[in-house]
């Protein structure tokens, strides 16, 4: 699952966007929340997270080391098995003339391009989801544990925007 959902990602179009609003206290919150509600949009795409309100892994905030341990998994798995096609297509064209084609060379050939293809794989997958989307949640969790609160809408574009339009008049409002 997790393969087809990294390679869907790059060809479709993404259906839901997220936003995510840091509030310093529960008050700050839940007056966005309620000020949100009340142009419509509706409670199916807000949550707030933070202590007395839902959990970083109830809203799917995972942590980092989740989110690199799944990266380096999905890549480790599509390199591994590029890297075996690869290395067993490269050993029969090199041996396509010279011996029979399934030999105890071309097996260990077709194994180590795998498994060196994995690991770079894993490492590559590990970095992107520690500095991309783990960097992310590294942050998020670090206002969280400062006693700060998240308010995340997630929905479609137009209403994410909307979302945010409302929000950004309302801070400046209020300077």
């Amino acid at each position: 699952m997790t393969v087809k959902r990294f390679l869907r990602q790059a060809t479709l179009a993404r259906r839901s966007h997220l936003t995510v609003f840091i509030l310093s206290d529960e008050a700050a919150a839940f007056r966005a929340y309620r000020l949100l509600q009340s142009h419509g949009i509706s409670p199916e795409h807000l949550a707030i997270v933070g202590k007395g309100y839902s959990s970083p892994e109830r809203v799917g905030l995972l942590k980092p080391m989740q989110i690199a341990t799944r990266k380096a998994q999905a890549l480790a798995i599509v390199a591994g098995t590029l890297g075996s096609a690869i290395g067993f297509i490269g050993a029969l064209f090199i041996r396509l003339g010279l011996e029979p084609p399934i030999s105890l060379n071309l097996l260990g050939l077709t194994i180590a391009s795998g498994v060196v293809s994995g690991f770079c794989g894993a490492v590559v997958g590990a970095l992107l989801g520690l500095l991309g989307e783990g960097s992310t949640s590294g942050i998020y969790r670090h206002y969280l544990r400062q006693g700060r609160y998240l308010l995340m809408m997630e929905g479609p574009e137009k209403l994410v925007r909307r979302g945010q339009e409302i929000l950004s008049h309302y801070s400046t409002s209020k300077l």
